[in-house]
């Protein structure tokens, strides 16, 4: 499992968010996108991290950066959890882990002893196209601060 590396192109996709809205690469060419990819919906660390983004999202937004959650649970997930925790950015559900596995966040993972394949909390900045800045193997708590300190 090898992450995209800064000022990588932005690989070809497309994906649906929460809201049954397709997204794609293009639609980011001329933006920058805060990309965070988080294992699984309604989990701890996860919504402890979508939260974050979710109470920092006015700063994001001040610093022209649009936020983006992502994780392999489908759109009906996606709506829950997003309902739940009022989250009020969008969720992109990367089902056939084609963006997982483009940003290389995709792979084997361990928890408490169990091996298995999964997403590895990694976050993404992305300007006009380009990868600019990248957390690997990120801790949610406090992570939406540290991500906006780099815009």
């Amino acid at each position: 499992m090898t992450l995209i590396a800064v000022g990588s192109p932005l690989p070809p996709f497309r994906v649906m968010d929460d809201r049954g809205n397709e997204v794609t690469e293009a639609d980011w060419k001329d933006k920058t996108v805060v990309l965070y990819f988080y294992p699984k919906d309604d989990t701890p660390g996860c919504t402890r991290e979508a939260c974050g983004f979710r109470d920092g999202l006015e700063a994001f937004t001040e610093r022209g950066a649009s936020v983006y959650g992502v994780s392999a649970d489908d759109g009906p997930s996606h709506e829950r959890f997003r309902d739940k925790f009022e989250l009020n950015h969008p969720l992109l559900a990367d089902v056939d882990r084609v963006l997982c596995q483009a940003f290389g966040v995709w792979g084997p993972q361990e928890w408490k002893g169990q091996v298995y394949e999964g997403i590895a909390r990694s976050t993404f900045v992305v300007k006009h196209g380009q990868i600019a800045h990248v957390f690997p193997n990120v801790d949610p708590t406090g992570h939406p601060e540290r991500v906006l300190a780099v815009l």
